[in-house]
């Protein structure tokens, strides 16, 4: 595996801005997971890495050398895309099979049938080797999609929304796997996804994007108790982080305009009165929908809460986060 560097890339479309001078690293070994929503420049990062496209600036090493003008093939990088493609006139196995059939990797038949079975444990299709890549269902296909990819040992794994398509079980104990699998392996790997589970879960290092700008780059928890700004503390975090005008408590910082509150990071019992709209009930966690003022607010509470929409309770916040005007941290 290996250590990947984005120093200064760019890439547009036409009019359209895909990456503006993206500085990252991508340490050797790690988890980095890509948030942003559509458009913010996740799906061209992964392609430029690749080299599926080529920057209009900047440059990209991986493993300390510029892959500047070398092919796919040559820079030993292996991708899942979020459309699974499979060959559709072979087999699971044979799919599976052929990144290892490569006559650049000349990997040993015994070593190829190991690697496939191996994989297709790991994910659940074991049974459906023989069968062929048309006569599965979507998720299946995806499996098998994310198989290709694991039975290399490339230097870095690319990775674009690879669990999307996948039932809520399967997902879970995909997400699982796969950082076990990374782990065990020491594996480089660059993940793009919208899940803020996967993100939390799975990272050990996030990267923000908004509008083709890396915004901020840092472990899970750092994104989470630290964003430099309101659109980065949106990114992480379920329920999402509650924004409010600060005069709604009082004891602000100059220059706050926002106050943000985690759901967490709610006291109750003293302070402003608020109005119970709806008690949402989840096994491990009940949620109370609060109205304070003309304001919406939802927080966390226990989960054997005796309180019942219109009830009033006081609540004050707890580590608050403040932010400016135009959306910047206030430290």
């Amino acid at each position: 595996m290996a250590e990947v560097v984005l120093n200064n890339v760019s890439k547009s479309f036409g009019a359209d801005v895909a990456l503006q001078n993206v500085t990252m690293t991508i340490p050797d070994g790690a988890f980095v997971v890509l948030l942003g929503p559509t458009g913010a420049g996740k799906t061209t990062t992964l392609r430029l890495i690749s080299g599926l496209e080529k920057p209009d600036s900047g440059d990209i090493s991986i493993g300390g050398v510029s892959v500047k003008g070398q092919t796919p093939a040559m820079r030993d990088v292996a991708m899942v895309f979020q459309q699974y493609s499979l060959y559709p006139h072979l087999t699971v196995r044979d799919n599976l099979a052929f990144p290892l059939r490569s006559p650049i990797l000349q990997t040993p038949k015994d070593e190829i049938t190991r690697k496939v079975a191996e994989v297709a444990e790991v994910l659940q299709i074991s049974h459906k080797l023989d069968n062929k890549a048309t006569a599965l269902s979507g998720g299946e296909m995806q499996r098998v999609s994310i198989g290709r990819a694991l039975v290399r040992n490339p230097q870095i794994y690319l990775m674009d929304e690879p669990l999307s398509s996948l039932d809520a079980k399967l997902r879970t104990d995909l997400r699982v796997e796969l950082k076990r699998i990374q782990a065990g392996l020491g594996a480089t790997m660059l993940y793009v996804t919208h899940d803020q589970i996967e993100a939390m879960t799975m990272a050990t290092h996030v990267g923000v994007l908004d509008k083709g700008r890396l915004v901020q780059f840092g472990s899970p928890r750092e994104i989470y108790e630290n964003p430099v700004s309101i659109y980065v503390a949106s990114r992480l975090g379920i329920p999402r982080i509650n924004l409010l005008p600060v005069d709604l408590f009082g004891n602000a910082p100059f220059g706050a305009a926002t106050i943000g509150l985690r759901p967490e990071h709610i006291h109750q019992g003293d302070g402003q009165d608020c109005v119970v709209q709806r008690v949402e009930h989840l096994g491990d966690q009940t949620r109370l929908h609060l109205k304070l003022k003309d304001h919406d607010i939802l927080t966390v509470t226990d989960v054997h809460t005796k309180l019942r929409p219109k009830d009033t309770i006081a609540i004050r916040p707890k580590n608050p986060l403040f932010f400016d005007a135009d959306g910047a941290r206030i430290t």
